[in-house]
């Protein structure tokens, strides 16, 4: 049996440069479904991705596409610190949505990585 691990990735959220054959793609391919999510006058789209992960999907304005990753963590504030004090970069500082807090990270010769903290 294994352990509880400590902070899971929890949602994988694909960004590109063309979101509609991109999504066509990956639903095609794998069978994956994706809703459009509203919140307030914004919308995501949001990828079924499995049981034990969600997912999502952004356009961005960039030549490649990338899967940025989001850990859960229990103080999203704190975490940003730790990172800075690990030589991190913040490429986005923490901000609140409907589900809970999320920020993103440039770690020093490490890929991005995306912090998430939920509501309870």
């Amino acid at each position: 049996m294994s352990a509880a691990i400590a902070h899971p990735v929890v949602h994988l959220e694909l960004q590109t440069n063309n979101l509609a054959r991109a999504c066509a793609f990956y639903t095609a391919m794998f069978g994956w479904s994706a809703e459009t999510i509203h919140a307030g006058a914004r919308s995501y789209l949001a990828l079924d991705l499995s049981a034990a992960i969600q997912g999502g999907a952004v356009e961005r304005d960039s030549e490649t596409s990338l899967w940025l990753p989001y850990v859960e963590v229990e103080d999203i504030a704190a975490a940003r610190e730790q990172a800075r004090w690990l030589g991190a970069g913040i490429l986005l500082e923490p901000r609140e949505g409907p589900a809970g807090w999320r920020g993103v990270l440039a770690p020093p010769a490490g890929a991005e990585v995306g912090l998430w903290q939920p509501k309870l």
